[in-house]
């Protein structure tokens, strides 16, 4: 924040194990933090009253459709397509919205259905894919970043962009650093993810065969 300091955001199912509901005292605020974020809670001073005085919300992802009626209204944004936070890309992507409304609307005015039509057809399959780049992401954050796999994938991803960033984006620059729709950049990153699988697994391999001809 500005003023130096940090903004923490507990992400935790509603009911279960170690869930909101498992913490009912202050004592149990205390012992979750404790076992879970150990390295932090020394510097959350105020833990406790943080704890009680913010609210516990849900994250919601929104899919629906048509979002026009009739030429009368349109559905934008959150209204229209509400993604979970984990891409950053939720007020961006509403941005787009209006900037392709107002495409769709002079390239078919004065027939303001055929717009809201066509801005739907357009947009639909990109906003469901913000949807789903945003649920991957939470899961690759929570689940993937300490892979040394995952992490050897993300530097070969760096080089091949560097070595031929005409060629090779990785999906997170196509999406955050691009007007490349979404479903697009998802379809380019799925041709690309197998280029990065085989030189993993060549490089694994020539590491054996090295390892293997020093053993010998």
């Amino acid at each position: 924040n500005a003023d130096g300091s940090y903004t923490c955001t507990l992400f935790a199912p509603f009911e279960g194990e170690n869930s909101f509901a498992s913490i009912a005292s202050d004592g149990d605020v205390r012992a979750y933090f404790d076992a879970h974020f150990p390295d932090a809670t020394p510097h959350m001073l105020t833990l406790i009253r943080d704890f009680r005085e913010n609210p516990t919300s849900s994250l919601v992802t929104v899919r629906c459709g048509p979002w026009h009626q009739e030429g009368c209204v349109c559905l934008i944004g959150d209204a229209a397509h509400a993604v979970v936070p984990f891409y950053g890309q939720g007020m961006n992507a509403s941005f787009e919205d209006c900037y392709l409304l107002s495409e769709a609307l002079l390239a078919h005015a004065p027939h303001t259905a055929d717009a809201l039509s066509a801005f739907y057809s357009e947009r639909k399959e990109h906003a469901d894919a913000l949807a789903d780049l945003a649920i991957q992401n939470f899961v690759e954050m929570r689940d993937s970043v300490a892979s040394p796999m995952f992490l050897a994938g993300k530097v070969v991803e760096r080089a091949l962009h560097r070595a031929f960033p005409g060629w090779f984006v990785p999906l997170y620059s196509m999406v955050t650093f691009s007007r490349r729709p979404y479903a697009d950049a998802v379809r380019r990153s799925q041709v690309q993810v197998p280029i990065v699988r085989g030189i993993l697994i060549g490089v694994l391999l020539l590491l054996v065969a090295i390892t293997w001809s020093a053993w010998r």
